[in-house]
């Protein structure tokens, strides 16, 4: 489909606002029904409900055809990465946006009108946000380390099959400059690399290993800073 369109892609989105929003509205009023004890309603309501959110996702697809899947097993694990990292960096604009910009005006505006009670919800949620962008973001940056990880697995399968073969095993040694050096996690392979520190842990980039705080913990598994040791790298031919 041709997103270029302006108008249509206005539509789609508003397209798909409304059919979330219908969504949300009408499990709200299922439960409402069924507190009141009128299941067949809350269970009309629960049923619209699903077909709203399909109607949603339609649109969704349109507006977004990075993320469609059709079938998971033709595509590789590098894609299905890059499909993943898509969905992450979505919810973190869009978690973000809301503590930056929207809530924030919408608890401004409340307060200009003297409704208290709005402003106290408008100004939870930007907390609720922000929280929610903060994992968003956890997530993502575990989910690039793996990156790495499953890139020294797959390193260390295929020398290990070169061997298995008749090969040489490669040479490997541990840098001698802390400035480069990189660690491993022996319990988990997260490899940290001092060029770029552990920004999101308050290490700066550029920071040996040996200088981080001993409290520090592993981004991925949470090992102790004591679980690491010199990554030994493939010595030059």
């Amino acid at each position: 489909m041709d997103l270029s369109n302006f108008t249509t892609l206005q539509n789609l989105e508003a397209a798909f606002g409304g059919e979330s929003m219908a969504n949300r509205k009408y499990l709200f009023f299922a439960d409402v029904a069924r507190k009141l004890g009128f299941t067949d309603l809350a269970k009309l309501f629960r049923e619209t409900a699903e077909q709203e959110t399909e109607h949603a996702f339609a649109h969704f697809r349109l507006l977004h055809p990075e993320l469609v899947v059709e079938d998971p097993s033709a595509l590789s694990d590098e894609q299905k990465k890059e499909i993943v990292s898509r969905c992450l960096s979505l919810a973190i604009e869009g978690e973000t946006y809301e503590y930056t910009t929207m809530y924030p005006e919408f608890a401004a505006d409340a307060q200009r009108d003297r409704d208290n009670s709005a402003a106290e919800e408008f100004l939870k949620q930007v907390k609720e946000s922000t929280d929610h962008a903060d994992t968003f973001r956890e997530a993502a940056h575990r989910f690039g380390l793996l990156k790495f990880i499953e890139n020294y697995h797959a390193d260390r399968y295929s020398e290990a099959l070169e061997v298995l073969n008749g090969g040489q095993a490669a040479t490997r040694v541990a840098g001698n400059d802390p400035q480069t050096r990189k660690w491993i996690c022996r319990q988990c392979s997260m490899i940290y690399d001092p060029v770029v520190g552990d920004p999101d842990s308050g290490i700066a980039p550029g920071t040996p290993f040996e200088e981080i705080p001993d409290d520090w913990k592993c981004p991925i598994c949470g090992a102790t800073k004591k679980t690491f040791q010199p990554f030994e790298e493939k010595a030059a031919a």
